[in-house]
């Protein structure tokens, strides 16, 4: 049996109609009329394939199936009426609930140690999933709730369903290790394009930015090294002459381990925008609201 052909609501009928042991005081409980409770429970039968109640005297008496289901029918409806309330109320301090968030590698340095901070303290019980997402089936994943926020750049096209506030605005720098021979304090344009350098890219192939908007002005720089993360490049910066263009705040944290120097890029660059995206289903949901508002603590100035 498929769930997404299960209507809840039969489900709620059988259960009064097992409590109360009639179709009369289950109408009268549940404030519905004889006919649609009758008429519900011709469903279930059908659904269920099994006559559920026969009828002796005045009394509805529950077949072997129904006295078989219908206790995890209760605990089911139990635990989703717990759910749902639990939802509706939602306290930070004793709620236990799970957040997804899609975030780039590259923000989740930054986002994480400060984000988890708050939550140690604000809400114990609370648990984050930071994953990578398809920039594709972002829309479709904040609509099926199989993810509950997501930042990256400023994306484009968006639906109006598709909520979105920028956080932060990150420039991009040069990393290069400290005692390099020729890159040094007032690296200008000229130095920059004579030497080595790495691009980090999660895609296999094509430019970065940095490369488009030097193209832009006429210029192609020498890639010498392509890899995947920052991380990983920042380690190769600090033992070898090549260098990385990349953005400021998480090469800042990166350098805090290897030590890089940190110069301003010698071009005048279009500032990356990150930006916060939810789905208009959750614009009110208190927990989601809570998610939305500890995240842009993290990125305010």
């Amino acid at each position: 049996m498929q769930l997404n052909r299960v209507d809840l609501n039969l489900l709620v009928v059988l259960d009064a109609i097992y409590t109360e042991g009639g179709i009369t005081k289950a109408a009268r409980k549940l404030h519905l009329t004889q006919p649609a409770i009758s008429h519900a429970l011709s469903r279930l039968r059908e659904m269920f394939g099994d006559p559920l109640f026969e009828r002796q005297g005045q009394a509805m008496i529950p077949t072997p199936l129904a006295r078989g289901i219908i206790e995890p029918v209760r605990r089911s409806l139990r635990n989703l009426e717990i759910t749902l309330n639990e939802v509706a109320r939602f306290d930070p301090a004793t709620s236990q609930v799970k957040f997804t968030i899609a975030v780039r590698d590259v923000l989740e340095a930054t986002l994480l140690p400060a984000l988890m901070e708050r939550v140690a303290k604000e809400a114990p019980h609370i648990e984050i999933a930071a994953v990578r997402a398809d920039r594709r089936e972002l829309e479709s994943e904040l609509a099926m709730g199989t993810l509950d926020a997501a930042i990256d750049v400023l994306l484009l096209p968006l639906s109006e369903h598709i909520h979105h506030a920028p956080i932060g605005v990150d420039p991009l720098v040069v990393v290069a290790r400290k005692g390099h021979p020729t890159v040094r304090p007032g690296l200008t344009l000229e130095t920059y394009l004579k030497q080595d350098h790495i691009l980090a890219s999660s895609r296999r192939a094509g430019p970065g930015m940095e490369d488009m908007e030097l193209g832009r002005h006429g210029h192609q720089r020498r890639i010498r090294l392509r890899c995947q993360h920052y991380f990983a490049a920042c380690s190769v910066v600090s033992r070898t002459d090549l260098i990385l263009t990349m953005p400021e705040t998480y090469a800042r944290i990166a350098s805090q381990q290897f030590g890089n120097q940190i110069l301003p890029f010698p071009l005048v660059m279009p500032t990356l925008d990150a930006h916060l995206y939810w789905h208009a289903n959750v614009e009110a949901e208190p927990a989601n609201k809570w998610l939305r508002e500890r995240v842009m603590e993290v990125f305010k100035p």
